[in-house]
């Protein structure tokens, strides 16, 4: 028996980008459930109260995305009592500690040459469209756990928007949730209050300048071109959602109406 959360979103003083993906609708008319579905970014810094809500939710299973960089950066997610943590890896869209050290400590004149022109955008772009080409094993594994037992889930990355994005994004494509839902979902991750926040040495005057912070936003933002890179590339690899599912994730028929059970009102 899965809890009920409140409908009033938490405040959340040390976890950023937490919200209950209930409530989407799927093309068969039904909706995504309240309190099976949960996406945030890391866990790491979660307060005594923070834990507390997150223990309140039931959670069977934590997803965490993040990898070795990541954690060692950030720690380790907080111990929930009864919880079980798996750490997926997933290719990070700014990953390489050389690429995070310049945005943390780079110069304008360094920033200008990693990510202006366009640049940033691409990186992104062009990681999405690898993180669903190349990690079907890592996908193929969360949605097989979400059908036999791992609910209610929560997934996060580090900042919940990225990788955290794609692997909900595909786990709502797998139970027939409508592609603009979809992305709204994941332009929720916009909001000012769930955005990651950006770590830069130096003053506030020459760290986070009008320029510094326009070459880093497309890092940083939850963009519509960034998910439909991840859809494009279903469709160039496999021609469609369906084949996607059956053949590169190897969902049967059986399990995908299992996760819909689990997922779906």
């Amino acid at each position: 028996m899965t809890q009920q959360v409140p409908s009033t979103e938490p405040e959340l003083a040390g976890v950023r980008n937490f919200r209950d993906v209930g409530g989407l609708p799927a093309r068969d008319g039904r909706r995504v459930r309240h309190g099976v579905l949960f996406r945030s970014g890391h866990l790491a810094h979660a307060t005594s109260e923070d834990a507390a809500f997150l223990a309140s939710l039931g959670l069977h299973t934590v997803f965490d995305f993040r990898n070795a960089a990541d954690q060692k950066l950030e720690g380790p997610d907080v111990a929930l009592p009864g919880v079980r943590n798996v750490n997926l890896p997933l290719s990070d869209p700014a990953d390489g500690a050389e690429f995070w050290k310049m945005v943390r400590d780079g110069d304008l004149d360094q920033l200008r040459g990693i990510l202006a022109d366009g640049k940033a955008a691409g990186r992104m772009i062009a990681s999405y469209r690898q993180i669903v080409r190349d990690r079907t094993a890592e996908h193929s594994r969360v949605l097989h756990a979400l059908a036999e037992d791992s609910v209610p889930a929560l997934m996060h990355c580090a900042a919940g928007k990225d990788r955290a994005g794609i692997s909900i994004a595909v786990t709502l494509l797998a139970v027939g949730v409508e592609r603009d839902a979809i992305v709204a979902d994941y332009l929720e991750s916009n909001a000012r209050h769930r955005r990651y926040k950006v770590h830069r040495s130096g003053s506030a005057e020459t760290a986070y300048t009008p320029e510094v912070m326009e070459l880093l936003s497309p890092l940083f933002e939850a963009r519509a071109e960034y998910l439909a890179a991840a859809f494009d590339s279903i469709e160039q690899r496999w021609g469609g959602t369906e084949t996607y599912l059956e053949q590169g994730l190897g969902l049967t028929a059986p399990t995908r109406e299992r996760l819909r059970e689990r997922l779906l009102d």
